[in-house]
This record gives C-alpha cells, sequence and structure tokens, in this order.
C-alpha cells in the first residue's frame, strides 16, 4: 500500500548491514566467545550485560532488555525516526530508497522556527517589557537567580492578546504555523490570540535540544496555575520531560533522576546544584517517561505531596512502574511534609539536607506491600488472603526476574505461605482474573512500531535442551490469558528457539492439524512464526524479529533468541524434531482435556471429535 516501504526493501537493508560494524562504530565491542560485549549504551551499568550477535544480526542487553536489529539501533542510539534510519542503513549498503512507497516527509522546520523566534520574543520580554517588574520580582521573590534564569532560558508574555502575535507577522512567520505549534489560539475565522498572556514562560526542549513548546505559569492565583502548550506534531506530552536536556548539559554521567511535579521545582533544586530533577508535562508519569530515564540512569525517585492528593498520585504511579521493574533498577518515593513542594523545602534546607531526606526514601518493595497491607488486616486469615488475591495481579505485571521472584518470596512471607504453593495460587488467580493493565500505554507509530526499542524483561534462566514430556495435568487457561501463562510456553519456547536457529529450514515443516484450533498466545505464535518463514525465502533471524518487534510477540521472540544453544548445528534439525513431537503431543493432549470438558457441558460422552482426537494421540505415540 502506498506509504509503506516493502518489507523486501527492509530486508535486503538489513541483509546488507553487519550489526557488529553498525554498532562498533559508536560503542566500542569487545568479542566474547561467538559475541561481541559492552557495557550498555541505553542504560548506566559497570558490568558489560550488553551482547551484539553477528549470527543472528541484533543486540540484546540482560540488564535492561533493550533489543533490536540494526534499525532499531539507530532508532533508540541516533534518535532516529524509522525512515531517516533505514535511510541511513540504505546509503551505506549503496541501496536507493523506493520513493514511490515513502510516505511524504512532514517539514517541521517551519515549526521549531517559529518556536525559535518564540523564545527570544518572550526572553526579551523579560528583560525589557513595560511589565517586567512584576515577572523578575516574582523570580527574585522564588529564590532565582539570572544565571539560571538564562540557564533555563526563561522568559515572559506581557498582558494582551496579540503581542506575540504581531511579532511574528512583523517577522513574516504564518499564522497557521503559529497556529499549529500551539503558540496562537483560533477562536473563529477572524479571531486569533496569544495562548500566553501574563505568565512567566519556561521553554520546553527534546533530547536534542530543540524548542518544542512552552509552559506558561501565572504569579498570582489565577487558574490554572500551568498552562502547557497543546500536542504539536514535535511534542507528545507523554514522551517529553521537563528539564531533562537540561540535566545531560549539566551532569556528565547521572546516576539518578528526581520526578517532581513542577518547573519551579526543578528549576529551584537545580539552582542548589541538584542536577537530576525533571518533571512532567501536565500529564501522569508514563511507561515512556520512565524508560527513557532509564536508559540514562539505574534509579528513579518519586517526589510526591504528603497529602491524600499525594498518596494518590503515588499509587497511580506504583501501577504505571511494575512493567518497568527490571533486575538492576531502582524506583523509589519520597513524601514531603503536607504544604511543602521540593522548591520550597530546598530553599529551606538546602541541598545536603534535602539530599538526605532523598536517602530516606521508601523503595518500591516497601511502597508495595504498605500500599497493599493499608486495605487488609494482614493479622487475619482473611487478610492474608485478601492481601495474596490484591499483589497476585500486580506482581504478574513485574518483569520476569530477580524483583519479581524476591517480592514474591516476601508476600509468602507475610501471607505465611510456602512460596511454590504461592506461586501454583498465583498461576491459578491469573487464570481466573483479568490482568491489571497500566494506565497509559506507548503510542503506536506506522513506520516504527516493528523496529524500535523495546521493553524486553530480562531472563537468566536457560532453556532445557533435554527432551521432556507433557505433565498429566495441564491447567487450562480461558482465552485473553498472557504468554507467562499459557501452558505451552516451555515447549514452544524450545521449539521456537531451535527453529531460530536455521530459520531456512521451513520449507518441509508441515503445521500439525492439532495446532490450527488451539487458542494459546504462544502456539498462535508457533503457527504465524511457521507461515511467515514459509512465506519468505532465507529469511534472516534479524528479519524475523524485526516482523514482530514492538508487540508483545515480539518482545517474546527476542528473549528466546537471545539465548545462547550449546548444541552443535549438525544436532540441530533432530533436536528440532524431537521438540516439535512432545509439542504436538501437548497439544493432542490440551485439545482432548478442552473436549472433554465441551462434552460434560453438552452432556454428550465420546463424541466424535474427543474420539478422533484419542485417536490421534495413539498414532502419534505409535509413531514415536
Amino acid at each position: 500500500m502506498a506509504g509503506r516501504i516493502p518489507e523486501s526493501f527492509i530486508d535486503d537493508v538489513l541483509a546488507r548491514t553487519d550489526i557488529v560494524e553498525l554498532i562498533n562504530s559508536r560503542v566500542a565491542l569487545k568479542k566474547a566467545g561467538k559475541n561481541y560485549s559492552a557495557c550498555c549504551p541505553f542504560h548506566h551499568e559497570k558490568t558489560p550485560s550488553f551482547t551484539v550477535s553477528p549470527n543472528k544480526q541484533f543486540y540484546y542487553c540482560f540488564g535492561c532488555g533493550a533489543s533490536g536489529n540494526a534499525v532499531g539501533f539507530l532508532l533508540d542510539y541516533e534518535k532516529l525516526d524509522f525512515i531517516e534510519a533505514l535511510t541511513s542503513l540504505a546509503h551505506s549498503a549503496g541501496l536507493e530508497m523506493p520513493s514511490d512507497n515513502l510516505p511524504p516527509k512532514e517539514n517541521f522546520a517551519p515549526i521549531y522556527d517559529i518556536l525559535e523566534i518564540s523564545q527570544r520574543y518572550y526572553a526579551h520580554e523579560l528583560k525589557h517589557s513595560p511589565h517586567r517588574d512584576k515577572a523578575v520580582s516574582y523570580l527574585k521573590q522564588r529564590g532565582l537567580s539570572g544565571t539560571i534564569a538564562k540557564r533555563f532560558g526563561l522568559g515572559y508574555a506581557p498582558p494582551g492578546w496579540d503581542n506575540l502575535l504581531n511579532t511574528l507577522k512583523n517577522n513574516n512567520k504564518s499564522q497557521e504555523t503559529a497556529i499549529t505549534a500551539g503558540l496562537i489560539v483560533e477562536k473563529s475565522e477572524t479571531r486569533h490570540y496569544d495562548r500566553f498572556r501574563d505568565r512567566i514562560i519556561f521553554p520546553i526542549l527534546d533530547s536534542r535540544g530543540r524548542i518544542i513548546a512552552f509552559g506558561g505559569r501565572v504569579m498570582g492565583d489565577e487558574k490554572p496555575k500551568y498552562l502547557n502548550s497543546p500536542e504539536t506534531p514535535v511534542f507528545r506530552k507523554n514522551e517529553e520531560l521537563y528539564g531533562l536536556y537540561e540535566c545531560k548539559q549539566a551532569s556528565g554521567k547521572l546516576e539518578k533522576f528526581l520526578i517532581v511535579e513542577g518547573y519551579m521545582d526543578v528549576i529551584a533544586l537545580a539552582q542548589n546544584d541538584i542536577n537530576y530533577a525533571v518533571a512532567t508535562l501536565g500529564t501522569a508519569t508514563s511507561q515512556n517517561h520512565l524508560e527513557k530515564l532509564f536508559r540514562l540512569a539505574p534509579e528513579i525517585i518519586f517526589c510526591f505531596d504528603g497529602d491524600q492528593a499525594g498518596l494518590k498520585a503515588a499509587n497511580r504511579a506504583m501501577e504505571i512502574c511494575l512493567p518497568s521493574m527490571k533486575d538492576g533498577r531502582q524506583i523509589k518515593f519520597l513524601f514531603l511534609p503536607e504544604g511543602e513542594d521540593p522548591d520550597s523545602m530546598v530553599r529551606q534546607e538546602g541541598r545536603e539536607l534535602f539530599e538526605h531526606r532523598m536517602s530516606q526514601s521508601q523503595t518500591f518493595t516497601a511502597y508495595f506491600f504498605k500500599y497493599l497491607s493499608d486495605q487488609v488486616d494482614i493479622d487475619t486469615i482473611d487478610g492474608k488472603a485478601r492481601l495474596t488475591t490484591l499483589a497476585g495481579p500486580y506482581i504478574k505485571m513485574l518483569p520476569t526476574g530477580v524483583i519479581q521472584q524476591l517480592m514474591i518470596n516476601q508476600l509468602a512471607e507475610l501471607a505465611n505461605l510456602e512460596v511454590d504453593l504461592l506461586v501454583r495460587l498465583l498461576d491459578q488467580q491469573a487464570t481466573t482474573h483479568k490482568k491489571v493493565e497500566p494506565r497509559d500505554s506507548a503510542p503506536d507509530h506506522e513506520y516504527s512500531e516493528s523496529y524500535s526499542h523495546s521493553d524486553l524483561p530480562p531472563d537468566y534462566d536457560d532453556v532445557d535442551l533435554g527432551t521432556s514430556t507433557p505433565p498429566s495435568d495441564y491447567q487450562d487457561t480461558p482465552p485473553g490469558h498472557s504468554f507467562k501463562t499459557d501452558p505451552s510456553r516451555s515447549l514452544t519456547e524450545k521449539t521456537i528457539r531451535l527453529l531460530l536457529l536455521s530459520p531456512n529450514k521451513t520449507a518441509s515443516i508441515i503445521i500439525p492439524e492439532e495446532m490450527l484450533e488451539l487458542d494459546l498466545p504462544c502456539i498462535h505464535l508457533f503457527r504465524e512464526l511457521i507461515l511467515f518463514l514459509k512465506a519468505q525465502d532465507g529469511v534472516s533471524t534479524a528479519a524475523v524479529l524485526g516482523h514482530w518487534h514492538g508487540t508483545q510477540e515480539g518482545l517474546w521472540l527476542a528473549e528466546i533468541a537471545a539465548k545462547e544453544f550449546l548444541l552443535p548445528s549438525e544436532h540441530a534439525e533432530q533436536e528440532f524434531s524431537d521438540a516439535l513431537l512432545q509439542l504436538r503431543k501437548f497439544c493432542i493432549h490440551y485439545a482432548i482435556k478442552q473436549q472433554i470438558e465441551v462434552d460434560r457441558i453438552k452432556q454428550s460422552k465420546n463424541s466424535s471429535k474427543l474420539q478422533a482426537l484419542l485417536k490421534q494421540k495413539q498414532e502419534l505415540a505409535n509413531s514415536s
């Protein structure tokens, strides 16, 4: 379809690109067995956990879960969009981009230009406006110096409806562009006015230091206290953080971030040499925000007021954080005295005492169990049971790893249960309760959804390569379950790993009939993977991962592909045949159990479908 890059072209670019050479030109790699390693460029670490596979042509970090192919690396490392990244690789490979399929390139230069002119206007008004005394007095009253005001590019929008509007007209700037940039409000076809009036102005910068929006704060009790630019083609609130660019400029090596509420909090902290504070832009913290920060530092501290509104915001943040709690990361919660904010506290206490406060912040785990324990009577049996019911869906949202296991251990201790029993109870609970979902999600992007950086949970446990037989007590899982609770996961994972080892050997594979009807996500992905490989000619592992990248299926495939086989290639084909046989046995066993339940509900005995499944089971047993 028009506007889509042919997948065959993307595969060709990937096939001509050496990901080791690409990454090594930006991050120093060292040979480590068959692969290459380095300290991850997407999060702070001292011990290398970032691996690049020349065979599979993709990278994976066992610390933060970053993964992808060559396109995905440029998206995240160079901060390019999909077309820019693909064009760069195509040029290096001597290929011409298929111009007929390119989407019309959006030119945002006029928007950036008009935002830059507006920032200069606001900064000029802070120094020269007849009304400047009000703004200057306010900033001095808040304890800000001229140096810090200049560093953050503070400005002033004087009273009046068309000050900026006329300034832009005098600079021959398009009114339509000013509206698109969020600077001018269109009330009607004939009535337009400045969005920001009689407010202190805070420029909002992206990761490259470009002005993308503004925030305005009143100097009295008017409402709203803060006013932000609306979302525009260059500004998405759930992706940007105020002060992040300034943090990176001030600190060569960031150890942590403090998430606060307002612009003034960020600036007041920076003036007191606390150069790691950022603020969200009128929205709750999103997973996009968290991942952006975790790429730069391993610790995040949320700062809240100690009132009911602060507690409510903390509870919401806790839920958002769950999928991002990967091993090696720390999240903490700092509650200030009621009526205080970081701005007022740091001016009262100074840097040393304020940082001491931060050192006393509650850990994520401590806050999590306090939040849940406050809702039950933990001293009663009913309360302990209720605690496990409340905690289960949240714990299931945690990435697989040490943190999840330690939280399971702590929950078992609080509930006075054996860990193994609790795990089984949580698995059963997951099959009967709707999964808790975070309150926000990242937006879809047409050209980056398949090749962008992903949130991939680390997994250090390799899969048993030995031949296994299906257990006799599979748990039935209703539609809508996750990969984690899919009873076919271990068998399917082993089969897919062997398949990814030699993805070009699928031409002769026939998808067994018993796999066509099972509504299990792992089996469904296995079917789709077989069909995809059959439709491609000599497709690489990198192309396979790219096809599903940005999806839940892609997360699981990348996790599987990152694990190395200690298996001679000459044994891979027989091992795959054995794995496929075990998977088929499972599918028939599972289908029989489902059919027995269907027959029971319909009060039908030994239905023809059940008889056919039993016959398949016997035939498979005889053939093996």
